[in-house]
């Protein structure tokens, strides 16, 4: 017999993925878990029934998440990732080193549990020395640390439930305190085709704290659209020019040089957005 799994984010258009094995659900305090074995993307992690990660293209979601805003600071040594409970971003921030000390701060504790059992490619560097895992209320976090981290990645999920007080203004100006005098935070920002007023008012919202505000894209194929936004702010360094290093250092597979500046050229219509 098939079995195949629909995810309907978007209330008329949906996704639908045929699945090998269920590795795991669960009710969590906070929302419904689930981790699959799919044909094409491999193991994926779903919460509340909505993609968030799979092992076939995570690289591009974590690398573009995280390196654009890295290496667009000079010299990042402590990073706040709020969210990303299955690891990927911190993954990716501790390839830099520069960065001392990564603290992820994950709300719920059975995704960071099951993501360490069953997705360990992504969640490998969750042990590492150099990362703190923090249990608890990102917007509480950022609100008693101020002036702390150079570099803030709100690597949350959509705007609905659990993770909607991480979209939008106030949270945005408790970032800025949260951030050193020359720090930078970026943000995933959904998808400007299917939900473009979501895109617009989260970059309003951000360009109202921050001198540097921009708007970039990557191709995630199993994110609605397969065309992803992410918002960047900064207090002083423009992403677009980064004095970027000759050679990266470490492997990547979706991220560039040349893509760092690239990602910042906009279709009109998501131009047209962000006006």
């Amino acid at each position: 017999m098939e079995m195949w799994i629909k995810e309907a984010q978007i209330e008329d258009a949906a996704m639908i993925y045929k699945v090998k094995e269920t590795l795991v659900t669960k009710q969590t305090e906070y929302q419904d878990l689930a981790i699959v074995e799919s044909n094409r993307f491999g193991r994926m992690l779903l919460l509340d029934g909505i993609v968030q990660t799979t092992v076939a293209d995570e690289y591009v979601y974590h690398e573009m998440i995280t390196h654009i805003p890295l290496f667009t600071h000079p010299n990042p040594e402590k990073v706040l990732v709020v969210g990303g409970g299955d690891g990927g971003a911190i993954r990716e921030v501790l390839k830099h080193p520069s960065v001392k000390k990564a603290v992820l701060c994950e709300i719920d504790k059975c995704v960071v549990e099951e993501c360490m059992k069953y997705l360990p490619e992504i969640s490998c560097e969750l042990e590492n020395p150099r990362c703190e895992v923090f249990i608890g209320d990102g917007i509480k976090y950022v609100h008693e640390h101020k002036d702390e981290f150079d570099v803030i990645i709100v690597d949350s999920t959509d705007p609905f439930g659990a993770a909607e007080g991480l979209f939008g203004g106030s949270f945005y100006k408790e970032i800025s305190e949260c951030l050193t005098k020359d720090g930078i935070f970026v943000a995933q920002t959904e998808t400007p085709f299917y939900l473009p007023e979501v895109v617009k008012k989260v970059f309003s919202d951000a360009r109202e704290v921050f001198p540097v505000t921009k708007l970039f894209m990557a191709a995630i194929p199993t994110y609605p659209g397969g065309y992803w936004s992410f918002t960047i702010g900064s207090k002083m360094y423009d992403p677009e020019e980064a004095d970027l290093p000759d050679e990266l250092g470490f492997d990547t597979r979706y991220y560039t040089k040349k893509l760092h500046k690239a990602c910042f050229a906009l279709p009109k219509y998501v131009e047209e957005l962000v006006k």
